[in-house]
């Protein structure tokens, strides 16, 4: 029982960070430090660090599933194509879009896939995690600055190119390689830079996730195995219910936010919570 009460707190924190571009992997690792998981295996928690992002997933499927559904079902969707016979069938744009979407995760897939378990080995560790909050918090605040007073030419995810995708795709193998830049803040970061403007680029962000983190959850899984016990199962589960639920909160919470607002406030966040993480390791060690 108390490590399902634990699940449910990984899940809200999963839920909110995954989208917000604050790391949800610097603030698990600060959470599993505090509340770790007792009645489970030894490599658990690595496993369901990243499998509870499936909840998250499913989340923004739900939200944006207009937007991402590319077969024209109903007979007004049909129409509203303006083609007849088979055709009509597949919303065009929408299958434009997917194929942008699998160009930007060709980098990360490629680099990740490759070097997972030397990344890692080397910096999936609190002083890392720590140093990648603060770095991309000060990236978030240069870019803004630099931004400030700029109109952004991609205003719209139609005008991302597949050139414009594959840049942010790479931008993302950031957050492949070091944890806690997060993935989220790694696209935003380079959407910025490259001219998108903030919705399109948390939107594109949101559905480029889809893809990498089922990904990344069923590498995760394939390598600890399917030999789950009952208890474990059960913790699986629950933190993956509660990040999806969460999750829908966070994500019109992000979506209303950037509209109005830079993201000055989560770069100052993650220099914050990046030295409260080293402060906590240097006293824990």
């Amino acid at each position: 029982m108390l490590d399902i009460i634990k699940a449910i707190i990984y899940g809200i924190v999963e839920g909110i960070t995954e989208w917000l571009p604050i790391s949800s992997t610097g603030h698990l690792i600060l959470v599993e430090s505090l509340l770790p998981f007792e009645g489970t295996s030894e490599n658990f928690f690595e496993m369901f660090d990243v499998v509870i992002q499936l909840g998250a997933i499913l989340a923004v499927v739900v939200l944006f599933w207009k937007q991402i559904w590319p077969f024209a079902l109903t007979k007004a969707e049909r129409e509203a194509e303006g083609r007849t016979g088979f055709s009509s069938y597949f919303k065009k744009d929408i299958w434009i879009l997917w194929g942008k979407i699998l160009v930007a995760c060709v980098p990360a897939a490629v680099i990740g896939g490759l070097f997972d378990d030397v990344f890692d080995r080397l910096f999936y560790n609190p002083p890392c995690v720590a140093v990648a909050l603060i770095v991309f918090g000060v990236a978030f605040l240069l870019v803004e600055n630099w931004n400030k007073g700029r109109d952004p030419r991609i205003t719209t995810l139609g005008e991302i190119t597949f050139h414009t995708a594959l840049l942010i795709g790479i931008f993302q193998v950031l957050a492949a390689v070091f944890p806690g830049t997060s993935r989220s803040g790694a696209t935003i970061v380079g959407a910025l830079l490259i001219g998108v403007s903030r919705t399109v680029a948390a939107e594109f962000t949101f559905f480029l996730a889809i893809p990498v983190m089922f990904g990344a959850s069923l590498l995760k899984v394939v390598k600890f195995g399917l030999d789950f016990s009952g208890s474990e199962l059960a913790v699986l589960l629950v933190g993956t219910v509660v990040a999806f639920v969460v999750s829908l909160f966070a994500l019109r919470f992000l979506m209303s936010y950037v509209k109005r607002h830079d993201f000055k406030v989560f770069g100052w966040y993650r220099i914050a919570l990046g030295m409260i993480v080293l402060l906590y390791f240097c006293i824990k060690n």
